[in-house]
Protein backbone atom coordinates (compact mmCIF):
# COMPACT_ATOMS: atom_id res chain seq x y z
CA UNK A 1 0.00 0.00 0.00
CA UNK A 2 1.26 3.48 -0.90
CA UNK A 3 -0.25 6.56 0.76
CA UNK A 4 0.08 10.11 -0.53
CA UNK A 5 -1.07 13.06 1.59
CA UNK A 6 -1.90 16.15 -0.47
CA UNK A 7 -2.00 19.46 1.36
CA UNK A 8 -2.61 22.94 -0.02
CA UNK A 9 -0.84 26.29 -0.05
CA UNK A 10 -3.35 29.09 -0.59
CA UNK A 11 -3.05 31.78 -3.26
CA UNK A 12 -1.78 34.22 -0.61
CA UNK A 13 1.10 31.87 0.23
CA UNK A 14 -0.34 30.74 3.55
CA UNK A 15 -0.80 27.05 4.37
CA UNK A 16 -4.37 25.77 4.34
CA UNK A 17 -5.62 25.78 7.96
CA UNK A 18 -7.51 22.51 7.58
CA UNK A 19 -4.44 20.87 6.02
CA UNK A 20 -2.28 22.03 8.93
CA UNK A 21 -4.85 20.66 11.39
CA UNK A 22 -4.91 17.27 9.67
CA UNK A 23 -1.12 17.18 9.55
CA UNK A 24 -1.02 17.87 13.33
CA UNK A 25 -3.49 15.03 13.90
CA UNK A 26 -1.42 12.67 11.76
CA UNK A 27 1.72 13.55 13.70
CA UNK A 28 0.04 13.30 17.12
CA UNK A 29 -1.40 9.87 16.32
CA UNK A 30 1.85 8.53 14.86
CA UNK A 31 0.13 8.06 11.49
CA UNK A 32 2.37 10.56 9.71
CA UNK A 33 5.13 7.96 9.80
CA UNK A 34 2.93 5.67 7.71
CA UNK A 35 2.45 8.26 4.95
CA UNK A 36 4.75 7.53 2.01
CA UNK A 37 4.62 10.95 0.38
CA UNK A 38 3.48 14.45 1.26
CA UNK A 39 2.69 16.56 -1.80
CA UNK A 40 1.81 20.24 -1.97
CA UNK A 41 -1.01 21.64 -4.09
CA UNK A 42 0.07 25.25 -4.52
CA UNK A 43 -2.80 27.46 -5.70
CA UNK A 44 -0.20 29.89 -7.12
CA UNK A 45 1.15 27.17 -9.43
CA UNK A 46 -1.40 25.18 -11.43
CA UNK A 47 1.41 22.87 -12.49
CA UNK A 48 2.44 21.95 -8.92
CA UNK A 49 2.33 18.22 -8.31
CA UNK A 50 -0.56 18.49 -5.85
CA UNK A 51 -2.66 20.57 -8.26
CA UNK A 52 -2.01 18.04 -11.03
CA UNK A 53 -3.01 15.17 -8.71
CA UNK A 54 -6.18 17.02 -7.68
CA UNK A 55 -7.13 17.55 -11.33
CA UNK A 56 -6.28 13.97 -12.28
CA UNK A 57 -8.44 12.54 -9.49
CA UNK A 58 -11.14 15.23 -9.84
CA UNK A 59 -10.71 16.44 -6.26
CA UNK A 60 -11.69 20.01 -5.40
CA UNK A 61 -10.88 20.03 -1.67
CA UNK A 62 -7.77 19.74 0.45
CA UNK A 63 -6.36 17.96 2.21
CA UNK A 64 -6.90 14.62 0.57
CA UNK A 65 -5.27 11.21 0.57
CA UNK A 66 -4.48 8.88 -2.31
CA UNK A 67 -4.23 5.24 -1.26
CA UNK A 68 -2.83 2.92 -3.90
CA UNK A 69 -3.07 -0.79 -3.24
CA UNK A 70 -2.26 -3.26 -6.03
CA UNK A 71 -4.74 -2.45 -8.82
CA UNK A 72 -6.95 -0.13 -6.78
CA UNK A 73 -6.66 3.58 -6.01
CA UNK A 74 -8.92 5.12 -3.39
CA UNK A 75 -9.25 8.85 -2.72
CA UNK A 76 -10.19 10.11 0.74
CA UNK A 77 -11.22 13.74 1.28
CA UNK A 78 -12.26 13.27 4.91
CA UNK A 79 -9.44 12.60 7.36
CA UNK A 80 -11.46 10.60 9.90
CA UNK A 81 -12.84 8.28 7.23
CA UNK A 82 -9.30 7.80 5.90
CA UNK A 83 -7.92 7.09 9.39
CA UNK A 84 -10.71 4.62 10.12
CA UNK A 85 -10.63 2.71 6.83
CA UNK A 86 -6.87 2.71 6.27
CA UNK A 87 -5.41 2.66 9.78
CA UNK A 88 -8.35 1.23 11.74
CA UNK A 89 -8.47 4.39 13.89
CA UNK A 90 -11.75 4.73 15.76
CA UNK A 91 -13.16 8.21 16.11
CA UNK A 92 -16.06 9.52 18.12
CA UNK A 93 -19.30 9.81 16.13
CA UNK A 94 -19.50 13.52 16.99
CA UNK A 95 -16.01 14.13 15.57
CA UNK A 96 -16.94 12.32 12.36
CA UNK A 97 -20.15 14.32 12.00
CA UNK A 98 -18.36 17.63 12.61
CA UNK A 99 -15.68 16.84 10.07
CA UNK A 100 -18.31 15.80 7.53
CA UNK A 101 -20.12 19.13 8.04
CA UNK A 102 -16.85 21.08 7.70
CA UNK A 103 -16.03 19.23 4.49
CA UNK A 104 -19.52 19.87 3.07
CA UNK A 105 -20.63 23.39 3.99
CA UNK A 106 -23.72 22.99 1.80
CA UNK A 107 -25.12 20.52 4.34
CA UNK A 108 -27.32 21.95 7.04
CA UNK A 109 -28.65 20.70 10.33
CA UNK A 110 -32.35 20.10 10.70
Amino acid sequence: MRITFVKKILANGEPCAKCADVERRLAASGQLQRIDRVVVADERDADSEGMRLAAHHDVAVAPFFIVEDDDQTTIYTIYLRFAKEVFGHRAEAVDEAQELLRANPDLDLI
